[in-house]
Parts: structure tokens; sequence; C-alpha cells
């Protein structure tokens, strides 16, 4: 971690919840995240309980280049489907840190990979469109409330 990634610049944009299988995403001001099972009211916490993608965000410099990737104007956070979209911090650098967003605290456990999923909500090609591009997955270490504008700090 460089000292750069550890400053509390970073901050939450948009948060989106999943209430059911092929559901729209809900957009939402916060959320509460518990251990185990990730973030209440989400149709994947019930689904894989325990896992490691509890919780999926997503960089909101990276929606430019998956609009021009996709020959979009632009890309709204509910196609991606991620839970959290951020600013101000690459989220790859978090794959096997801890990190704390508003009262809660994640540990990234890898790349959130873009599945089929993806052709159907970006058009033909949205799954390649977003190769290393799709975000990060993470597990909830300690419970707490996350809400737009909470800042994302990686402890060192």
């Amino acid at each position: 971690m460089t000292n750069n990634q550890l400053s509390s610049s970073a901050r939450v944009e948009w948060i989106g919840i999943s209430p059911g299988n092929r559901q729209p995403i809900e957009l939402c001001g916060e959320i509460t995240v518990a251990v185990g099972t990730g973030i209440d009211g989400d149709y994947h916490s019930k689904k894989k309980p325990g896992g490691e993608r509890q919780v999926t965000l997503i960089q909101a410099e990276h929606f430019a280049v998956i609009a021009a990737n996709t020959g979009r104007d632009s890309v709204h956070p509910e196609l991606v489907r991620r839970n959290i979209v951020v600013r101000g911090i690459e989220l790859a650098s978090l794959i096997g840190y801890c990190f704390h967003i508003g009262e809660a605290l994640l540990k990234g456990t890898g790349p959130c990979t873009p599945c089929s999923r993806m052709d159907e909500n970006l058009g033909q090609g949205g799954r390649l469109a977003m190769k290393g591009l799709g975000g990060l997955t993470a597990m909830v270490i300690e419970p707490g409330r996350i809400r737009v504008g909470d800042s994302v700090i990686a402890e060192a």
C-alpha cells in the first residue's frame, strides 16, 4: 500500500442491492453489512452465506472506459450490478487487504469477474468490455452501516 492509497479522499458514490434473482437493482442511501452474510436485504446474502463474495465494489473511474468499450455515451451503476461504486482508490490494490467503509471493515477477496449477464445489460460484448474493470469482491470482517459519501480507507 502506498501513502496515496491510505488517504481518505476515496469515497462511496453509489450503493445498490439486488432484492431478488434477476430483479432490478434498488438504489440505497445506506446499507448494513453483517459478518458471514454480507448486505442485509440483498438477494445474494441469502444465496451463499459465508462466501468471499459478500459485497461487490466497482470504481466510478471505470464507467467511462466501459461505456467507450461498449459504444455507449454512459453506463449507469445498475447495469453492472455491483453493490458499491467508489471513487478515488484503485480497488485491485485492496485484494488481500482490509479496508474501512463507514462503520464496517471489509477484506478484498478477489476481482469481481464480469459474467454473461453483462452481455444482456450492456449489449453483445459487454462482458468482454468489462474485462479487468469488473471491480472487487469483499467479505465482511466487522459489521456496520455504509452510506453514500463514506470514506474508503485501506488499513496499513
